[in-house]
């Protein structure tokens, strides 16, 4: 993924494997396997039964973890995460699962989405005496199970569940067993299989592929599940509210061979494109897509358009991060080194170029004036998403409308800022319709927030930037 270009970033990726002797090996490969929802920092967590083990680290799955560091890390089930900072910022001390110990044992928390009722309730907290170690928005949850007056843990945890609002997907693991719960919208994607007589629970479908798990079911908004050596259990800590997964799961942030909800989102995107070709029809010459997520809709673009597709920008994928640059020309040469046109395939023709969204807008400018320079005639700039016009508090990183072109500008001089000829979006209707989800609510079971400013939950003020105006 381009994370530090095209302006958007998931905060991260969960995997959780139970009951196999490989547990720390086949969590280092889950993690693999969604490295793409988050580069910052990476943990795992075991146990063996008696004590629960940590190995943690800032920088890249294939950085933090050597043989020794795995070896070491004893048992049958394991829990770890991939981090990109949102809530709370970056830092050694937020990189999960979080784990703290006490004299009743150890507990070990990996959390993918946002509470947007974290800060009222840190507040609340510290007023009670509770001291935190980090900056990260998980850390509440640990205070609020621990300061539960209920006996057994799985009704502490549904206690301090009740009590957070927001994105969540939530892995907990003591040394006997692991909790698995999804927020009451299901705003996060979380999905349980099968590996021999062990369980696994993961953010994407990928991670199941790539380890040879089977693919059960999706972990239900509102539900808890309970794994260990007795098998597994499910529960309940709130009913189910108005499903609303994150549209921006299929249109951007999750692999193309993930499955979501039983539906491709390889498909997904390809269905993409094919509407938004219905939608903004344009006489061209080549149809090419914005590497990696967006070359599923520009191949259902050019499909349905009936205009080959080419490849017109290719991706240089042994680039380090580039976002550290003490002036603009060599921001400028940053892109270049991660994006470059394909001069034999553009020059002299009229370019539709697809890309998932437009954020800030640099990134559309800077991708239309190379494909210029590489000798494009046109350049028309199809958008496989509407507007992003409001920010989103579940965990991406679009903190304030103010960053925003499309909450300050209309197409049209959107059009112009970007440099292209022309430029269009698809509609709501028509991604809501291209994805197919089968829900009978008017969004079809998706969070709209960032493209209509209507959230699925309440927006706490001191979670709003203050630009903006709840």
């Amino acid at each position: 993924m381009f994370g530090e270009i095209k302006g958007l970033n998931e905060e991260c990726g969960v995997f959780g494997i139970w009951g196999h002797p490989d547990a720390a090996t086949l969590t280092y490969y889950g993690l693999h396997s969604l490295q793409h929802r988050g580069q910052e920092g990476t943990g795992i967590v075991t146990t063996d039964g008696e004590r629960l083990n940590l190995h943690k680290g800032l920088g890249l799955v294939n950085d933090v973890y050597g043989p020794e560091d795995l070896q070491a890390l004893d048992g049958n089930a394991a829990i770890g995460h991939v981090r990109y900072s949102t809530a709370g910022g970056g830092g050694y001390e937020n990189v999960q699962p979080l784990l703290f110990r006490s004299q009743n044992g150890g507990l070990a928390l990996a959390h993918n989405g946002n509470l947007v009722n974290a800060n009222a309730l840190k507040h609340q907290l510290e007023g009670q005496g509770s001291i935190f170690q980090t900056t990260s928005d998980t850390e509440v949850v640990a205070h609020l199970i621990k300061r539960s007056g209920y006996l057994s843990l799985k009704e502490k945890v549904k206690n301090a569940l009740t009590m957070v609002k927001g994105a969540y997907a939530f892995l907990m693991m003591t040394e006997n067993e692991m909790m698995v719960a999804l927020d009451p919208h299901g705003l996060r994607p979380l999905s349980l299989g099968r590996l021999g007589e062990g369980y696994v629970v993961a953010s994407e479908t990928c991670a199941f592929d790539l380890i040879g798990a089977e693919y059960i079911r999706d972990v239900q908004p509102g539900e808890l599940l309970t794994i260990s050596d007795e098998g597994i259990e499910s529960d309940r800590f709130s009913s189910q509210m108005s499903r609303a997964i994150c549209s921006m799961e299929y249109i951007y942030f999750s692999r193309p061979d993930s499955n979501i909800e039983n539906i491709n989102v390889h498909t997904s995107r390809k269905n993409l494109g094919k509407k938004l070709a219905n939608e903004a029809q344009v006489e061209a010459d080549i149809v090419t897509g914005v590497p990696d997520s967006s070359i599923s809709a520009a191949i259902g673009y050019a499909e349905e358009s009936g205009i080959p597709y080419e490849m017109g920008l290719i991706k240089n994928r042994y680039v380090g991060r580039t976002f550290i640059q003490p002036s603009q020309e060599l921001r400028e040469q940053g892109v270049k080194m991660k994006l470059a046109p394909v001069r034999g395939v553009v020059e002299g023709k009229r370019v539709v170029i697809v890309d998932d969204s437009i954020v800030r807008g640099t990134t559309s400018r800077r991708i239309v004036k190379m494909l210029r320079e590489a000798g494009a005639k046109e350049v028309h700039v199809r958008i496989s998403a509407p507007p992003i016009i409001s920010p989103c508090y579940y965990g991406i990183d679009t903190s304030n409308s103010g960053e925003l072109i499309a909450a300050k500008m209309s197409v049209d001089e959107m059009c112009d800022e970007i440099g292209a000829d022309t430029l269009s979006f698809l509609s709501i209707d028509g991604m809501t319709d291209a994805i197919g989800r089968d829900d009978e609510s008017s969004a079809c079971g998706q969070c709209l927030g960032c493209f209509t400013g209507s959230y699925p939950t309440e927006i706490y003020p001191d979670t709003v930037h203050p630009y903006e105006k709840v």
